[in-house]
């Protein structure tokens, strides 16, 4: 399957790196995805952001990189997001998330919720990648591309 288009990122472990982050996944919000649906996949683009710098990252040195990937098809898009850390097991914390009406750690609960795949690997080079896939019907309403 060809993508329609393929972006990648590579910013500083830092909170105020978000705005780059977000202003960047702009380029996506055209069709064949819906706003409603990229505005979803921007939540989630965030929460694995920040969930990389203040917990993968947490008291490592800010020059730590954490690299994005956004690749866009006809009828999904995929989201990575490489981090440095240590690894740890993705649905073993989802298990132990607190309920809903917790203050904090609510961040892969909600990803989870609004992806149809969420996935947290370490990779051969010894980075973590979570992918967040999220798919959506196409029409021929929604040509051209980005």
């Amino acid at each position: 399957m060809q993508p329609l288009q393929k972006a990648c990122l590579q910013v500083n472990t830092d909170l105020n790196a978000l705005t780059e982050v977000l202003s960047w996944f702009d380029q996506f919000n055209c069709p064949p995805i819906s706003y409603q649906t990229w505005l979803k996949c921007q939540l989630a683009l965030a929460e694995g952001f920040t969930n990389a710098v203040r917990h993968a990252h947490r008291g490592q040195s800010r020059q730590l990189m954490i690299e994005l990937e956004v690749v866009m098809y006809l009828e999904k898009i995929e989201i990575r997001i490489w981090d440095q850390g240590a690894p740890f097991d993705l649905d073993q914390t989802l298990q132990k998330m607190p309920d809903r009406e917790a203050e904090g750690g609510r961040g892969i609960p909600l990803m989870r919720r609004i992806a149809d795949v969420l996935s947290y690997t370490r990779a051969a080079d010894g980075r973590n990648c979570l992918l967040i896939v999220k798919q959506y019907r196409s029409t021929e309403d929604s040509l051209p591309y980005c």
